[in-house]
């Protein structure tokens, strides 16, 4: 590959760790931020596939390495993080997109279980990365912080009321995180897709054709940490072009 070429890519030098970033829109997401010349550290609780979508980045000449993290555990996250201090020396942009959703039932008949297992992974996920990761760029003052939620943070879901829950807490917490950390140079911005054909979520009577596509969501990434410096986009919803 040609050095020169390299240097020139607008994320060249900078370290970024992306959740949930073994499918999907997490692994597109660091697809995209590889490309840009970054050097990615994918995480989530599956080393193999993991292991996978790193492997397909470094073959198309990217930067990259796989840990596996649960972000439900502070000490897992901390575990990354001083991973990412001890390789790097740095981090310039966190991507937090693990997410878990729960789509079967009506919230009176959602077990504790499972709404713990919602809000644990999408709400509190979050917080633990920022805890981790923000020290960071603070002491560096510069960052990005993209935080992924949904339209049903802006909607309502009937049988996924847990995962609405989750994301109209995240939208909550990234408004309030972006005023924390603008006096320290780093930019937080939360991006609300509707309906992407993923896994994740059920898609019943809906055509696939006409739904976002993770690279859709990873597009989006891209163009709010390449910024000019003076500004930030605080919120993208994020909708297909026709409804699917």
């Amino acid at each position: 590959m040609d050095a020169s070429k390299t240097e020139s890519k607008p994320l060249s030098g900078q370290v970024a760790v992306v959740t949930g970033a073994g499918r999907g829109i997490g692994a597109a997401i660091a697809r995209k931020l590889a490309a840009l010349g970054g050097s990615v550290v994918l995480c989530g609780r599956s080393l193999t596939t993991l292991q996978t979508a790193a492997s397909e980045i470094a073959a198309a000449g990217g930067k990259t390495k796989a840990m596996q993290c649960d972000v439900r555990s502070l000490e897992s996250v901390q575990a990354l993080a001083a991973f990412v201090e001890q390789s790097f020396g740095r981090i310039d942009i966190l991507v937090n997109n693990a997410g878990v959703g729960s789509f079967s039932a009506p919230l009176h008949e959602l077990t504790p279980e499972q709404w713990e297992k919602v809000l644990n992974t999408n709400l509190r996920g979050v917080y633990y990365c920022i805890r981790s990761f923000a020290p960071m760029m603070i002491r560096d003052k510069t960052g990005h912080i993209v935080n992924i939620s949904s339209l049903a943070g802006k909607n309502a879901l009937p049988n996924g009321a847990a995962y609405a829950a989750s994301k109209w807490g995240l939208n909550g917490l990234s408004y309030s995180v972006a005023d924390e950390l603008r006096p320290h140079n780093i930019r937080v911005a939360v991006v609300c897709p509707g309906s992407v054909d993923t896994e994740l979520s059920p898609h019943t009577g809906k055509d696939p054709s006409k739904m976002l596509k993770p690279d859709d969501v990873a597009h989006v990434v891209g163009m709010l940490v390449t910024q000019a410096p003076q500004s930030f986009a605080s919120e993208v919803l994020l909708r297909p072009t026709q409804k699917p």
